[in-house]
């Protein structure tokens, strides 16, 4: 069994229109926002190996936010920056590479690409607002198989003002 948490990066901040998109931050709803997130998949028991993250720094925050909110050493998280302006089928592929040892994994990128990928993987997910974890349980041995083996469990969870 695998699974696959895709996030949307919290909600980032446009206050300095100077930097480029790439250097966002969060917000303060984005930072509120994520460790609430975490802690309900916490109490849940959904708490992922590694989470691999986007290297923009709003989907970075985030993913360390989140880390923290699911007592997960910072040495869990792996930036790579495909996940910044990959398509679904590229974001795939970084899914399908992945090391069968762990079981569960958490990415943390951006619309409409992770969105993109949701909605591919179950007609259920229509769209990802910001902080939106979108949960995909495989019945399947190996990363390699998720895309061409549908999920066997969906669910979906976001902040409540964004839904």
């Amino acid at each position: 069994m695998k699974t696959l948490l895709l996030v949307r990066h919290a909600k980032s901040s446009w206050g300095d229109q100077t930097l480029p998109d790439h250097e966002r931050p969060l917000n303060h709803r984005g930072r509120r926002d994520a460790p609430r997130v975490g802690a309900r998949l916490r109490e849940r028991g959904v708490v992922p190996d590694m989470i691999v993250t986007s290297t923009a720094v709003r989907a970075r925050s985030t993913a360390e936010i989140l880390a923290q909110a699911l007592d997960l050493g910072s040495g869990r998280i792996l930036e790579d920056d495909r996940l910044y302006g990959a398509s679904p089928e590229g974001l795939l592929d970084i899914v399908r590479a992945l090391d069968d040892e762990s079981a569960t994994v958490m990415l943390v990128g951006h619309n409409p690409e992770i969105g993109e990928l949701a909605s591919r993987l179950s007609d259920e997910i229509a769209e990802m607002p910001t902080c939106a974890v979108a949960e995909f349980r495989f019945d399947v041995a190996d990363w390699a198989e998720v895309g061409a083996a549908a999920p066997v469990e969906v669910l979906f969870e976001a902040p409540a003002h964004d839904r």
